[in-house]
C-alpha cells in the first residue's frame, strides 16, 4: 500500500503541473490578439481577381492528355495570371502530401515555383515595410507550420517582428505567414495541447501518456480510499436528537 500511495502522490504532481499549464495558456488565449497570434499582422487580405481572356487559354483537355498521370485539373491565378493546376497525388487536406504540376494556361508550358517566383508571390502576400533578406526551400517538417507536409519556400522579411511567408513549392499556394507574435503564441499552444514534439496535433504520444497517467491517478486514489475505509478511517457521525437546554 505504501507503493500505491507514493505513486499516487508523484502522479498527482505531474497532473497538477499540466493542469497549471492548461490554466495559464487558457488565460493567455483569452488575452491575446488573435490577428497577431495567427501571423497575419502584415498579411495582404485583398485578393485581386483579373478577368481571364478565355479565347487565349490552352484547351484543358489537351493539357490533361499531355499529362495522363494527373487525376484533376483546376484553373487558378498567380500574380494575376491564369494557370492550370494538375493534381497527380491528392491528400485529404491541402497540407497533406500532394503532388502538383503547374501549367501556364496561355502557353501550355510547365512552370516551376522557383526562388524567383516564390519571392514574387510572397511580396504580393506581404504588406509590411520590410525587404526580403533570405529565402530557403524547406521540407517536412516545418517549424512554423508542422502540419505542412509539402516542400515550401520560406521567404524572410526584415521587419521588427521577423516576418516569414511560406509558399508551397508545388502549387504556389500561400501556406501562411509567421512572425515573432505567432511563434510566441505557438509556444502556448504547444503547452496547452501538450504538443511537445511539434507535430501540430493534440493526438500525440504525450497526450495518450497523460490520459494513462490520469487513469492511473484515479485508480490509485480509489484503491487508497478503499484501503482507508477498511481500516476504519472514515466514520459517519450519527446526528444527535438531543436539544440543548
Amino acid at each position: 500500500m505504501r507503493l500505491v500511495r507514493k505513486i499516487h502522490k508523484w502522479v498527482s504532481v505531474i497532473i497538477g503541473i499540466q493542469l497549471l499549464l492548461w490554466l495559464l495558456s487558457g488565460i493567455f488565449f483569452n488575452m491575446m490578439d488573435h490577428t497577431k497570434a495567427a501571423g497575419n499582422t502584415f498579411k495582404n487580405r485583398a485578393h485581386q481577381h483579373v478577368e481571364v481572356e478565355q479565347a487565349l487559354l490552352v484547351e484543358p483537355l489537351s493539357v490533361l492528355q499531355a499529362n495522363k498521370a494527373s487525376i484533376s485539373l483546376v484553373q487558378t491565378q498567380l500574380l494575376e495570371q491564369p494557370y492550370y493546376l494538375l493534381t497527380h497525388t491528392k491528400g485529404l487536406y491541402k497540407h497533406f502530401e500532394n503532388h502538383y504540376t503547374l501549367i501556364n494556361a496561355y502557353t501550355g508550358e510547365q512552370v516551376i515555383v522557383d526562388n524567383e517566383l516564390a519571392v514574387k508571390l510572397a511580396k504580393q502576400s506581404y504588406t509590411g515595410p520590410g525587404e526580403v533578406i533570405s529565402t530557403k526551400l524547406l521540407h517536412y517538417p516545418l517549424d512554423d507550420f508542422p502540419k505542412q507536409k509539402n516542400a515550401s519556400w520560406q521567404i524572410n522579411f526584415a521587419d521588427d517582428i521577423n516576418s516569414s511567408v511560406y509558399i508551397e513549392a508545388g502549387s504556389g499556394r500561400v501556406v501562411g505567414h509567421s512572425d515573432d507574435d505567432k511563434r510566441f503564441a505557438d509556444f502556448f499552444f504547444m503547452l496547452h495541447f501538450m504538443d511537445y514534439g511539434n507535430v501540430g496535433s493534440f493526438n500525440s504520444v504525450q497526450m495518450m501518456l497523460f490520459a494513462f497517467i490520469t487513469l492511473w491517478l484515479s485508480l490509485t486514489g480509489l484503491i487508497w480510499t478503499i484501503h482507508l475505509a477498511t481500516k476504519g478511517q472514515y466514520k459517519i457521525k450519527k446526528r444527535s436528537n438531543r436539544r440543548s437546554k
